[in-house]
């Protein structure tokens, strides 16, 4: 299943009623933009079947098929082609196209890696595709990271020799301009090699290796040289955590310390990407600088709140000057007064702001975000791990249950995986210290039996999913909630594959969130709004929650329901999209501390602890903290902390 997912859009640029190229003027390689991963799969499906079709109709009018080389299609990996291999895999099935006459060349692999081990390029590529076509074997070249160090010059050679011949090349972006392996500073004549991986990419991929120590320190990639060589090239992305590389590629200046902006220099590339990730590109960040807009109240807040941030203005200072510099006469156009716009826009902002996010009770709720009846509210809050409520919406949480709300909290998933085995012994031997029994010996002894790579053995899977239960238990006991009625652990399948690769959804998934839905028939909806990796756990959950709603779309308590966005501990919502600002005053920061604190497991030595060293109480006080800072330069009331959500229906 490819993720639908997107945020509803409010205004933007007006593509239609201009020319091709203003719109396009400050992009460097053709860019289009589709609402979500599923719709740029299917037009990358639909350029790939047309191109084996035509290469195989050339070669049956010249009546030479049986001798004609194979349509050469190269492939990345990673999680950007996940959806398209799926894609393709579905449409080989529905006989919609054949692999007989098409070789496939694998960009890159770790360096020494046996093809079967799971984190092996080799293996992915067999296991999300070449497994489940028709392609013929003689036909797969992939690069083979088993190779004797002493033959590895050669073998490249002749490989980077084969794969000069690709006549379609899908490849992915690194988060710091990354094509393949060839890391910023890559020479633009460089050819497929063995390369040294810097500590930056054995980090990022360390998560599927169950830590750094188990990463490999070398790989071998196709140079940039070779992938040039291709008559053809498609650059994928897919998430806002692609968004920052993908300007800088497709915007900005040619250089080897970002070796995707080569791209800028082919003769046929087409970079596909979703919304998300094109949201740097200068006409979804300032499309007012492109061309003419759709001037809604949020897209006019959204530009003001820009030219502040340029100008270094609260709203109410902003001038007449201000707007005509900076590119925003096209807005002064549309009937008010730069004056009449800023008083508009600074109680649009305002109005976001509340300290009762279910509504105060027997109050005017014309201007406030959330209305006052029904009271109390029943609530769910939807956590894809049993630590992301706390950390992302915690002090909303306190609020809710403070204010005498119904609240639930729904663990999508067991979180079991984030749990290091020290931990565990830790638990086990605390047991054994308080008289609970003994079972250290047979702990060590399941740990001893894990394989490097591969899914964890089940029953230390469920001691660690065991220890998530209680962590999360204890954070929301810390604030009055009751865990044994209010708390849920829904443990969703599609997670439980024991390894870093998930599951597929399926209606076993949506049926747990269904019956849960319709247990509780909540008033208000949280849930994590994450824009990034289409393949995470935290996107996968949300899919999970909307393929649930679609479910139970004409249930009659769904008519007073509405679903609200929180995001996780290191991204923020653009204050254009946020529909309701809770802030948090000094007191509730340090219950909401308190309660994260309860998550033990996740503090100090988690397996997967990302770029960012700090703790996850850091991380979220820093986010919440630049928010009411933000606020206060706007001109509103200065708060300790702010936690802001969107509002999706």
């Amino acid at each position: 299943m490819n993720n639908k997912y997107s945020l509803p859009k409010d205004g933007g640029l007006i593509a239609e009623s201009a020319p091709h190229d203003i719109i396009h003027r400050y992009e460097k390689i053709p860019t289009t933009v589709f609402k979500n991963e599923y719709d740029g799969v299917q037009h990358v499906a639909d350029e790939i079947v047309e191109a084996i079709r035509k290469h195989n109709n050339a070669h049956l009018s010249n009546e030479v098929y049986e001798e004609a080389q194979p349509f050469a299609l190269g492939l990345t990996t990673g999680r950007t082609p996940l959806g398209l291999y799926r894609e393709l895999v579905s449409r080989y099935e529905r006989g919609e196209v054949s692999f007989k006459n098409v070789a496939v060349f694998s960009l890159d692999e770790f360096y020494p890696i046996k093809a079967h081990e799971q984190q092996s390029r080799n293996y992915r590529i067999h296991e999300e595709f070449v497994n489940h076509i028709d392609i013929l074997p003689e036909n797969v070249h992939l690069i083979d990271g088993s190779i004797p160090q002493e033959e590895i010059s050669e073998y490249a050679y002749k490989y980077g020799k084969a794969a000069r011949k690709i006549d379609l090349m899908i490849i992915g972006v690194g988060e710091d301009g990354q094509i393949g392996f060839n890391e910023p500073g890559s020479y633009s004549k460089s050819r497929t090699r063995l390369v040294q991986l810097t500590y930056n990419t054995r980090k990022v991929q360390s998560s599927a290796f169950f830590g750094l120590e188990n990463t490999p320190k070398m790989a071998i990639t196709m140079g940039l040289d070779t992938v040039m060589q291709a008559r053809r090239i498609m650059l994928l992305a897919w998430g806002e955590n692609k968004a920052r590389i993908v300007q800088k590629v497709v915007e900005g200046e040619l250089t080897n310390m970002v070796p995707a902006s080569i791209l800028q220099s082919h003769s046929d590339i087409e970079v596909v990407i979703d919304e998300n990730a094109a949201s740097q590109l200068t006409r979804e960040q300032t499309p007012w600088l492109v061309g003419p807009c759709d001037w809604t109240p949020k897209f006019v807040r959204k530009a003001v709140v820009w030219l502040c941030g340029v100008v270094q203005k609260p709203i109410l200072k902003l001038t007449y000057k201000d707007y005509i510099e900076n590119s925003l006469g096209e807005l002064l156009e549309q009937g008010r007064t730069y004056d009449k716009i800023n008083i508009d826009v600074f109680n649009d902002l305002q109005h976001t702001i509340t300290g009762w996010p279910g509504g105060k009770p027997n109050a005017d709720d014309t201007t406030r975000p959330v209305q006052s009846s029904p009271y109390p509210k029943r609530v769910i809050i939807f956590s894809p791990h049993p630590d992301d409520d706390v950390i992302s919406m915690g002090g909303t949480f306190i609020r809710l249950v403070q204010q005498g709300h119904d609240v639930h909290v729904a663990y999508e998933t067991s979180g079991n995986v984030a749990v290091h085995d020290d931990v565990v012994l830790q638990n086990i031997d605390t047991a054994r210290e308080l008289g609970f029994g003994d079972r250290v010996e047979e702990v060590r002894h399941i740990i001893s039996t894990k394989r490097k790579g591969e899914p964890e053995p089940r029953p230390l899977l469920n001691l660690k999913g065991a220890i998530r239960r209680a962590e999360a238990r204890a954070a929301v006991r810390s604030f009055g909630l009751n865990p044994d009625t209010n708390a849920h652990f829904l443990n969703l399948p599609f997670y439980e594959t024991g390894g870093i690769k998930k599951g597929q959804l399926t209606d076993k998934d949506t049926k747990i969130i269904v019956d849960l839905l319709r247990e509780i028939k909540p008033h208000q909806i949280y849930a994590a709004g994450d824009l990034a990796d289409p393949h995470g756990t935290h996107r996968t959950a949300m899919e999970a929650i909307l393929n649930a709603l679609e479910v139970v779309k004409n249930d009659e308590w769904l008519k007073e329901c509405h679903l609200w966005l929180y995001r996780g501990a290191w991204m923020e919502w653009d204050l254009g999209m946020v529909d309701m600002a809770v802030p948090l005053s000094p007191d509730e920061l340090i219950m909401k501390r308190h309660a994260i604190y309860r998550h033990l497991s996740q503090k100090d030595i988690m397996p997967f602890p990302g770029s960012d060293p700090r703790e996850f109480w850091q991380r979220a006080e820093e986010r919440t903290q630049n928010t009411a800072k933000l606020y206060d330069s706007l001109g509103m009331a200065e708060y300790q902390a702010i936690e802001v959500f969107v509002k999706m229906f």
